[in-house]
């Protein structure tokens, strides 16, 4: 009877360790030249796995909120606005399993690209730039909801607001900017940049949205309360990517050609210094805990992760070829284990290092017959 309890409580603790494993943060990295997603354990910098994406190729990536799934439309075989087959469809890619689990089909040849996660409602946002559309998407069930129209072609890139009330896509042919409402799933407004634009993202205060010219080495900077450019920040070259840092403060900016990252003051909209990188930096990801910004480079085939104490580059981590799009998933603290929420309540204070835990975990291996 004693070995019985003894193997139940043994069955427990393997419950347990297993989920707080299966729950570690991850590094997520599209890598389009070999039409799969990696999977990157950021602390040691390995890549743990390349997952087969089925299509040909993702281009970007977005980890659910719960840091268990990965998202990933199938955008084609060609860059924006180039002749190539046009994907038509978003897999599903389970992150701890390593395995595409689900599908999301288009139903015609939209060149999906970019998704992201509603902050408030939970839902899907792609851009499906053939459709001149946002389609949403309900990840829980995988099917389509809605469309928000952006009234442009080539709608590559999205930013959402933090409220959850507007949507900003970069529409790169035609060098412009829609702005998006978000609940009323309407189109606002076109913005005129230049004839050409690349990239999108907004200010923590949901004030300042931000796209590269990529005529002339230049930020253009969008007043949302206007919806007009209020103001251009001077590059050392084309922009590309962008991010602002977790604290609001900096605005990060990859520069392909000259193999940097402009920083730039949001507080005064000037360029205060320059990192350099490995050879062609485009996607930038700034890392929860507000410390280090990811950076993906296509050509070295690799991603860099810059250190925001001391503005150099920290570590190198060799990825597929032709890396890109890439995303965070959260791992899952003690509170949110899979295990369940007995397991919880037993062992919450032993898995995150508190000191009453071992007196729980005695306590609840006297439930099983056993001391100690």
């Amino acid at each position: 009877m004693r070995s019985i309890r003894f193997a139940g409580l043994l069955l427990v603790v393997s419950l347990v360790v297993s989920s707080i494993h299966a729950q570690q943060a991850r590094l997520l990295v599209a890598q389009k030249g070999e039409d799969s997603l990696a999977i990157v354990d950021p602390g040691s910098g390995t890549v743990i796995a390349s997952v087969p994406e089925g299509g040909t190729t993702g281009h970007e990536v977005v980890a659910s909120p719960d840091g268990e799934l990965a998202y990933v439309p199938i955008y084609g075989n060609s860059g924006v606005g180039l002749k190539g087959t046009d994907g038509s469809n978003m897999v599903v890619i389970d992150i701890a399993a390593h395995k595409v689990v689900g599908n999301v089909d288009f139903g015609l040849g939209v060149r999906p690209h970019m998704p992201l996660f509603g902050p408030k409602d939970g839902l899907l946002y792609v851009t499906t730039e053939l459709d001149r559309s946002i389609t949403i998407v309900d990840p829980k069930t995988l099917e389509i909801v809605g469309s928000i129209p952006t009234g442009q072609p080539e709608s590559h890139m999205l930013a959402l607001s933090h409220d959850g009330q507007r949507g900003y896509t970069a529409n790169v042919g035609p060098g412009t900017v829609s702005v998006l409402d978000i609940p009323g799933r309407k189109l606002l407004r076109i913005i005129p940049i230049s004839s050409n634009t690349q990239r999108i993202s907004i200010s923590k205060d949901d004030r300042w949205v931000f796209t590269a010219d990529q005529e002339k080495p230049q930020m253009a900077v969008i007043d949302t309360r206007k919806n007009e450019v209020s103001k251009w920040i001077p590059l050392e070259g084309i922009g590309y990517g962008t991010a602002v840092t977790l604290d609001g403060r900096w605005l990060l900016v990859t520069i392909p050609t000259k193999s940097k990252v402009a920083v730039v003051d949001l507080t005064t909209m000037k360029v205060v210094r320059s990192v350099e990188t490995p050879a062609d930096p485009e996607e930038l990801l700034a890392q929860p805990g507000g410390k280090t910004v990811w950076v993906s480079c296509g050509l070295p085939h690799t991603v860099a992760e810059l250190d925001l104490g001391t503005w150099t580059i920290k570590r190198k981590i060799v990825m597929g070829k032709n890396s890109d799009g890439i995303a965070w998933a959260a791992g899952k603290s003690c509170s949110e284990s899979r295990a369940g929420p007995m397991i919880r309540d037993r062992y919450h204070d032993k898995a995150c290092g508190n000191s009453n835990g071992k007196k729980k975990l005695h306590a609840f291996g006297r439930g099983f017959g056993i001391s100690g």
